[in-house]
């Protein structure tokens, strides 16, 4: 089974339970998860599987709490060509920039040499009040594909 860290960007906190949602479904599936509220490029192994979660806060920007670790890892440039990793955004429709603060992310770690394993999951909270009710049907795919 895989070491799998979870990264959340919250601003109301819900990215922080979409990610805790997720690592408790991967454990119980028999993965190992360490699950990460804003950590610090430092924190993190740039190889292995990386589950990133955010929210959008603003016009498309990122949460305060994950932006130093998007700063971090876009100035250091590391190489993530070891790294497989999934993508969740939380935003609404209704904006211009739906789920940019994700869309952001995807590309910076692409951009490094990393690997997204399946689709990006972008939830509309304004067409699912629990965002942990998509982000469990996508999970069930994405662990298939690890």
């Amino acid at each position: 089974m895989a070491d799998i860290t979870l990264i959340s960007g919250s601003t109301l906190g819900s990215a922080e339970y979409v990610a805790d949602y997720l690592a408790e479904k991967l454990d119980e599936a028999g993965h190992n998860t360490e699950t990460l509220h804003g950590p610090e490029l430092e924190d993190l192994k740039t190889s292995g599987f990386w589950i990133v979660v955010s929210s959008t806060h603003g016009a498309g920007e990122l949460p305060d709490n994950i932006q130093p670790l998007f700063e971090a890892i876009k100035e250091q440039q590391p190489d993530l060509s070891n790294l497989r990793y999934g993508a969740v955004g939380i935003g609404n429709r209704e904006y211009d920039l739906f789920c940019g603060a994700i869309v952001q992310f995807d590309e910076l770690l692409t951009s490094l040499g990393a690997q997204r394993i399946g689709d990006r999951l972008d939830i509309d909270v304004l067409e699912h009040e629990i965002p942990e009710d998509p982000a469990s049907v996508w999970v069930e795919s994405w662990k298939e594909l690890i």
